[in-house]
This record gives structure tokens, sequence and C-alpha cells, in this order.
């Protein structure tokens, strides 16, 4: 059986998996198991093509000091601009990838600040910071809370940096917990 898996595997493209190679050998008047064809794939070394590409959003930076979590998964603000949440996904475009990056004041459930990027870097997370400050210009010092994962864009020195002189604390949660943010972006 191993020459007519490998050959429905190369008529295929070598692109047909255990259940397309399965079920190609059953059209074709082959009775096997489905775990046979598994296990002779696996022998044949060959295997079928995985759709999509993962991409981590979440890339821990482990020697950048790490705010406390000030927040411990209570997202909800008595008023506007005392607890915003900031994170970025990516959405997948003909183009390729493209980052989205926001800010949402809980208080009012509200994207308060949002970019959108090619690249994950520290520029587009800041810049949908940047957004939000200029259009909610939250004039408290030090009563308004930032909190993100322990992403690297999050922890860099620019965007500490740039926390600090808006007067906005910082607070950090876990890596990839979706958990951690019931709005359900945290990547």
């Amino acid at each position: 059986m191993r020459p007519e898996i490998k050959r429905v595997w190369d008529e295929n493209y070598q692109v047909y998996g255990v259940r397309k190679a399965w079920h190609q050998l059953k059209r074709e008047g082959f009775t096997l198991a489905r775990c046979t064809v598994e296990r002779l794939m696996k022998q044949i070394g060959i295997r079928g093509a995985v759709r999509g590409k993962v991409v981590k959003t979440t890339v821990r930076d482990t020697s950048a000091p790490c705010p406390r979590d000030k927040v411990n998964r209570v997202f909800r603000a008595p008023a506007p601009n005392l607890l915003w949440v900031s994170d970025f996904t990516y959405v997948s475009t003909w183009q390729g990838f493209v980052y989205v990056a926001f800010v949402i004041d809980t208080f009012a459930d509200r994207i308060v600040g949002w970019r959108v990027s090619r690249s994950a870097k520290t520029d587009f997370v800041l810049d949908a910071l940047e957004q939000a400050l200029h259009d909610r210009r939250p004039v408290q010092k030090g009563g308004l809370i930032n909190h993100s994962d322990r992403g690297a864009q999050y922890l860099s020195i620019r965007y500490t940096e740039r926390l600090a002189e808006a007067g906005i604390e910082p607070s950090v949660g876990s890596v990839g917990d979706s958990y951690d943010c019931e709005y359900g972006i945290a990547a």
C-alpha cells in the first residue's frame, strides 16, 4: 500500500494529508483503515500541507523589568480615563498579515486609540497610545492605569517612558492570556 499512498500524495501536489489520502484511496476501491494510512504515511515520511501561518503576537521580553498587575482582572472603571486596556492582534489579508493595536477605555467599552501596521514593532502600539492621549486628553496625573500583556512592545523603553511622561501608571498581566482581558483581544 505504500506505493499507492505515495502515488495519491504525488498526484495531488503533495498536499494531501491522512484524511484526504484515505478518502481518495477509498474512492479508488482500496479498503484500509484511516489509521493504517496514517501509520504508512509516517513510515514513508510524507505528510499533508498545513494551511495558514501561525503568528505569535506576544513575545515576552524577559530582560525588561515588569510592572505589577494593578487590575487583577477587574476590567471595569467607575469613570472615564481611569483604566485603559491595550493589546493588539493580527488579521490575515490577501497581501499578508497586518497587525491592529487597540487602546480601550473600560468605562465606556470604547476604542479610544488604534493603529494598523504591517509589522509588530513598538511604533504602532505607541501610535495607538498617542491617538488615545490626543483624543481623550486625560488630565488627572497618576489616576489613569494602562493595562497590557507582557509583550515586548508594551515593556519597551519607549512605551514605558511615554506612559510615565503622560502620568499613566503601567499595569501588566500575563503573557498571551485570553482570560486576562474580557474584551477578547488578548493575543
